[in-house]
């Protein structure tokens, strides 16, 4: 998973000279994580002009050091009501800085309210600093990798790499185990299986690629929209991964009675993760490609109204902060990684016992918390539960922070 970091407001001046110190120093060198379209335009236009003061909370520190172990989102919220909002608190000054990953531990944050509008600085009061001209010069230096986080990389990266969703047709090809070596039963790291595939492509070792690498699943589960009841995918018990070791072929054999005909030769995979013990009859899909990723929380483009489908990996009736579930939007909805939704609470059905004439009514939906897409699917999507005051429900309605 990719780590997205920001650089504070700073006037011109200063981000003149903040950018030569870090050429200087090789911080230059740092990673490239990509800023989406909105992202840039929004901090673009609040670089010139700073947020609302009421946008800020009554609470918020006027100057805060960076400590290890710090959160973007953590920070953000220290200041913002709206914490998804961090863009327009913090701005870019793109044109000095191309890259805004540059906030580390041990900087001191200052809140600049001067002119009716709220910034971060990197210096009290906004004061700029005077331009120093610094002749040409080259050097070199490991850059280490303490730079904040947007959110804390343990509550992801475990997930990315087991999660298995699949719709009806991926779920009916998935290549399936269908023998071991020396009849085991059970399968586990470092042991030798056999695969049959329905496409004839699953199991095809390409020399012009690196190795094949599958996860291996059982037990898909379909996952039901909680108000129509369709199945948007199939969510499958992750047990272990395995490599391809030969592909699938298939052989010319003699019968007794001297004919000949094809037989199939299943694929050889080797087991090289094991979760869970494997057996015949569990299926791959083969492991998708590593992407660069930008976690930045933000309000999506568009309305939402979605439900929380499953909570993913547990048997818990309520999902805790920094659990995952499953929502029941995805690509073809519009939703976006980093979208931020609200988690609302249904509010109560009841008898007003107060009027004789006993009607009933239904107390307000009330917000809850917050959820974090982080991963979509054509019709599902996986999202981080942020924050919340009570546990979180399969059932539950999702709308715009806003």
């Amino acid at each position: 998973m990719s780590k997205f970091f920001l650089q504070a407001t700073l006037p011109p001046l200063a981000c003149a000279a903040l950018a030569c110190g870090l050429l200087a120093s090789g911080i230059a060198h740092a990673q490239k994580y990509p800023i989406t379209a909105q992202q840039r335009a929004t901090a673009e236009q609040v670089a010139q002009s700073g947020v609302a003061l009421s946008e800020l909370r009554a609470d918020a520190p006027s100057r805060y050091t960076i400590k290890r172990g710090d959160t973007l989102w953590a920070i953000s919220g220290m200041y913002l009501k709206s914490p998804w909002r961090w863009p327009e608190l913090w701005g870019m000054n793109l044109a000095e800085i191309k890259n805004p990953h540059l906030i580390y531990p041990g900087q001191t944050l200052y809140l600049d309210t001067s002119s009716g509008r709220a910034r971060l600085t990197l210096q009290p009061g906004g004061e700029e600093i005077p331009t120093v001209r610094m002749s040409p010069r080259t050097r070199s230096e490991a850059l280490p990798d303490d730079a904040l986080p947007t959110l804390k990389n343990q509550w992801i990266e475990p997930f990315l790499s087991e999660a298995i969703v699949l719709d009806e047709q991926g779920l009916k090809d998935a290549p399936r185990i269908v023998a071991t070596l020396d009849d085991r039963v059970l399968l586990t790291r470092g042991d030798r299986a056999y695969a049959r595939s329905n496409s004839s492509e699953e199991l095809i070792d390409d020399p012009h690629q690196k190795q094949k690498t599958y996860r291996v699943f059982r037990d898909a589960t379909p996952l039901k929209d909680p108000l129509t009841g369709d199945v948007l995918g199939y969510e499958a018990q992750f047990v272990g991964k395995a490599t391809l070791a030969r592909s699938e072929t298939t052989q010319p054999t003699t019968n007794k009675d001297g004919s000949t005909e094809q037989s199939i030769v299943p694929a050889t995979i080797d087991i090289i993760l094991a979760k869970e013990e494997m057996r015949v009859g569990d299926r791959l899909v083969l492991e998708p490609t590593q992407q660069l990723r930008s976690y930045v929380p933000h309000a999506p483009s568009n309305s939402v109204d979605a439900r929380i489908v499953s909570i993913y990996g547990s048997a818990v009736i309520n999902a805790a902060q920094n659990q995952v579930v499953v929502i029941n939007r995805g690509k073809r909805d519009g939703m976006e990684v980093g979208d931020v939704l609200a988690i609302m609470k249904a509010g109560k059905q009841m008898v007003d016992k107060t009027d004789t004439q006993l009607p009933s009514i239904k107390l307000p939906d009330e917000r809850n918390g917050l959820l974090m897409v982080f991963s979509t699917f054509e019709k599902l999507s996986y999202g981080l539960v942020l924050d919340i005051t009570s546990g979180v429900q399969v059932g539950d309605h999702l709308i715009n922070p806003q």
